[in-house]
């Protein structure tokens, strides 16, 4: 079988870009003030618009938009939180497919897993993938301004949201999530990273992510830790890279 080119990969996201706005041509109202504006401007036809939402909430399609690792991906997150999971833990924005409910069938009976979320259609979306769980809580927060307490959560995990965000809100996230762990805890990001040099893929994401994801090449040319509050101090940074280092995982332990 031939591999397709740079330019052919590209071109078949822009299709489905191009076919998810066929399908919603009219923007869901911008008037909501508690939306960032660089959502609405930005990502609106992904996460904003009802018919947005019901594209994109498939498990093949979350799976194909990340080569095949969504599952990988999601497992090395559930890894680092444990066989079965203890305390209060954050989900700091939702996600496609079935990260959040995995994530709450490993709760205990006496644990809680709370997910944020700015946009009020995401939360209802990842509702109805949670109608089996009561100890899953659900608010409409901005990931740049937290409405918990200094360290109530044991562990925070960031699932792919860094690189949707402009440089000044992905900082402002950071400094939150890790504003919310408690010490000892775990903050885990997960998201984009810059591949190496004889990856395939360095070569077919630059065009992709330069034309559907605006902010998302900062994760290439930064680390994680360039986001970190100047006066935090943390007790370990582990990061692990995946896929050729198309991705990473960086566990920060407080």
């Amino acid at each position: 079988m031939e591999k397709a080119s740079a330019a052919e990969v590209s071109g078949s996201y822009a299709a489905l870009e191009d076919r998810a706005n066929s399908l919603f041509r009219a923007e869901p109202s911008k008037d909501d003030p508690g939306i960032p504006e660089y959502l609405k401007q930005t990502y609106w036809w992904a996460y904003l618009h009802p018919a947005g939402v019901r594209f994109f909430e498939r498990q093949w399609l979350v799976n194909f938009i990340l080569w095949g690792n969504f599952a990988r991906l999601r497992d090395e997150v559930l890894h680092e939180l444990g066989e079965t999971i203890s305390g209060r833990i954050l989900q700091v924005a939702c996600v496609y497919g079935d990260f959040t409910p995995t994530v709450a069938a490993r709760l205990t009976s006496d644990s809680r897993l709370d997910v944020i979320d700015v946009a009020p259609v995401q939360l209802e979306n990842v509702s109805k993938k949670l109608d089996s769980f009561t100890n899953v809580m659900l608010h409409r927060q901005d990931s740049t301004r937290l409405e918990f307490q200094d360290g109530v959560f044991d562990h925070v995990v960031v699932f792919f949201l860094l690189h949707e965000q402009p440089m000044d809100v992905r900082q402002e996230t950071v400094r939150e999530a890790l504003r919310v762990v408690k010490p000892g805890g775990k903050v885990i990001f997960t998201d984009y990273h810059r591949p190496g040099w004889l990856n395939p893929f360095r070569y077919i994401m630059a065009p992709v992510l330069l034309t559907l994801e605006p902010f998302a090449m900062d994760m290439w040319h930064h680390e994680i830790t360039d986001w970190f509050p100047r006066d935090l101090t943390v007790a370990s940074v582990k990061k692990e890279l995946f896929f050729g280092g198309l991705y990473q995982k960086v566990v920060i332990t407080r």
